[in-house]
C-alpha cells in the first residue's frame, strides 16, 4: 500500500479530548505545541474537544484562546474516543497526532513525524519513543524500544494480541495519515483500549515507522485514566473485540 497527499495543505492536524482538564496540564500542552520546531512550510493546528463540558469551560491559557491555530468544539460525554473522532472534523491536515490532554510533545516530535510520512509513501504511521514525567518531575524512559526504521504491516499488533506486555510502542505516540485514519473509523468507540484499537486497525492495513527520539512526555499524575479502579479488567475484557478486529480485516482486504 502506498498514499499520496490527499490534501495540499502542510498541515499536521493535533487531536486532544478533554474532560475533567488541570489548568496547568492544558496550558502545558499549548505551550510544548507552540515550541515545536516543523520543516519549512509546514504548521500545526489544535483540536480540542471538550467532551461532556462547554468548550468555554476548558481552562486554556489566555493566549491559547486567541491563537488562530486552536480550535476548540464540544460534545455531549462520549469519552475520549468518540471526542477525538468528531474533533477531525475541524481538522484541515493531511496527517493527525494524537496529545492526551495531560501530555506534552518533545520540541521535535511533530517535525519527526512529519519528515518519515512526506518522504515515505509506504509508511501510513509513525510511533515514537517516550519519555514518562513523575511528579517529582523526573524524567525516564521506557527499555526495549524496537530500533529505528519500518514496523511492517501486521507486525505490531500481531505481537500485542500473542502477549500484551510483548507491546513496545505506545498509542499515544501515534502520528497518522489523514486517508488510512478515516479508513479505519478513527478511534474504536470503547471505554478503554481505544487507542490499542486504533493501532490495531492502522497496522493491520499499512505499514508504520518506529522513532527513537522521543515523541512524547507522559504525564504521571493519580487522576490518571489507567489508574482509575477497575481500569486493568476492562482493558482485559476488551482485548478480545480488538482481537476480532484484526482477525476481520485480515480475511476481509488480504
Amino acid at each position: 500500500m502506498t498514499f499520496s497527499a490527499s490534501r495540499t495543505d502542510q498541515v499536521i492536524s493535533v487531536v486532544t479530548a478533554v474532560g475533567r482538564a488541570d489548568p496547568q496540564h492544558l496550558a502545558d500542552a499549548y505551550r510544548s505545541l507552540c515550541a515545536q520546531v516543523l520543516p519549512d512550510g509546514w504548521v500545526w493546528e489544535w483540536a480540542i474537544q471538550a467532551d461532556g463540558t462547554d468548550r468555554g469551560d476548558l481552562p486554556l491559557p489566555s493566549q491559547a484562546c486567541t491563537d488562530p491555530r486552536v480550535r476548540p468544539g464540544e460534545q455531549s460525554h462520549g469519552g475520549p474516543a468518540v471526542a477525538r473522532t468528531t474533533a477531525l472534523a475541524r481538522c484541515r491536515g493531511r496527517l493527525v497526532r494524537v496529545l492526551d490532554a495531560d501530555d506534552q510533545l518533545p520540541a521535535t516530535a511533530l517535525a519527526d513525524a512529519v519528515t518519515v510520512l512526506s518522504t515515505d509513501p509506504s509508511v501510513g504511521w509513525t510511533a515514537s519513543a517516550v519519555l514518562d514525567l513523575a511528579e517529582d518531575g523526573t524524567l525516564t524512559g521506557w527499555h526495549g524500544d524496537p530500533a529505528e526504521g519500518i514496523l511492517p504491516r501486521g507486525s505490531t499488533i500481531s505481537a500485542w494480541m500473542a502477549d500484551p506486555c510483548a507491546l513496545r510502542i505506545h498509542p499515544a505516540t501515534l502520528t497518522v495519515r489523514r486517508p488510512l485514519l478515516a479508513a479505519v473509523g478513527g478511534w474504536m468507540a470503547l471505554p478503554a483500549s481505544e487507542d490499542m484499537g486504533l493501532l490495531a486497525g492502522l497496522d493491520s492495513l499499512a505499514h508504520g515507522y518506529f522513532l527513537p527520539r522521543p515523541g512524547l512526555v507522559r504525564r504521571s499524575h493519580p487522576a490518571q485514566m489507567t489508574r482509575a479502579p477497575g481500569f486493568d479488567a476492562q482493558v482485559t475484557a476488551l482485548r478480545g473485540l480488538i482481537a476480532e478486529r484484526v482477525t476481520a480485516i485480515g480475511e476481509l482486504f488480504h
